[in-house]
């Protein structure tokens, strides 16, 4: 049996990276997948994709940090699928700066992109997820949410603000069955993941000294991050709420 058989999921910056990871991976376990983002473009492809095989999707513009787009794009998908069961808060940015070298404007984006964002489209959810029932929000934070690493102030700022915020909505909501819960990567290979190497005056050197750190020995995958999400959105971790879950190849085990 196909494990999000039945259910409808609507997936933040679902266009590329770990968001289309996840909208290919849930679609192909059952689920009607609504695949929201600022960009046209990438979310019509990945619905192609899914569509060609055999799935349902809908590709729903959306700008997390505004409150009208996200509720005008929660409203599209109930419309249009009927009912809401999973959201994953995947819509990110990221600045490599130490608090100093961050500009207001860099500073105000990140908090409204990772962390405003993840509060919106969670807020708003709420309504649909109680119609149906209970649900199930999964937000992607990331491992500098748990701990942190030079030259991501604001970024290290924001994921910790997720983390805080998934445990403070688990407790609010778990009278609802509305579970909430954030996986937390370390570096994935990703065209944001991998901005910081890209940056590196050496970016080959940087990436084999990153990897090096990694006790599994290698980067993460989009699809690492999306068989994670998937576990959490299922009925599997019907007992699992609050939870901040590293996913980082040992990386913290030290």
């Amino acid at each position: 049996m196909q494990r999000l058989s039945s259910k409808v999921a609507l997936i933040t910056g679902g266009g590329t990276g770990i968001g289309r990871a996840c909208a290919g991976l849930f679609a192909r376990e059952g689920a009607s997948v609504a695949i929201a983002g600022r960009r046209k473009e990438p979310l019509e492809a990945a619905v192609r994709e899914i569509e060609i095989a055999g799935g349902k999707a809908l590709a729903v513009q959306c700008d997390v940090t505004d409150r009208a787009s996200v509720e005008a794009a929660l409203g599209a998908v109930v419309k249009h699928f009927g009912r809401l069961n999973v959201v994953v808060n995947n819509a990110g940015a990221v600045v490599v700066a130490t608090a100093e070298a961050t500009s207001d404007e860099d500073w105000n984006r990140l908090i409204a992109t990772n962390l405003t964002g993840t509060f919106l489209v969670s807020r708003a959810a709420l309504v649909h997820l109680r119609a149906a029932g209970g649900g199930a929000i999964v937000n992607i934070g990331s491992i500098l949410g748990i701990v942190a690493r030079k030259d991501r102030a604001a970024y290290c700022a924001a994921k910790a603000g997720v983390t805080g915020l998934t445990k403070a909505m688990a407790l609010d909501q778990a009278h609802e069955n509305i579970r909430v819960n954030c996986v937390c990567p370390s570096l994935i290979e990703t065209e944001l993941g991998l901005l910081s190497i890209r940056q590196a005056p050496d970016p080959e050197a940087e990436r084999q000294k990153r990897t090096a750190g990694i006790p599994l020995g290698r980067l993460g995958q989009p699809e690492d991050v999306a068989q994670m999400a998937l576990y959490l959105a299922s009925d599997e971790s019907a007992w699992v709420t609050g939870a901040a879950l590293p996913l980082d190849g040992g990386l913290t085990a030290y």
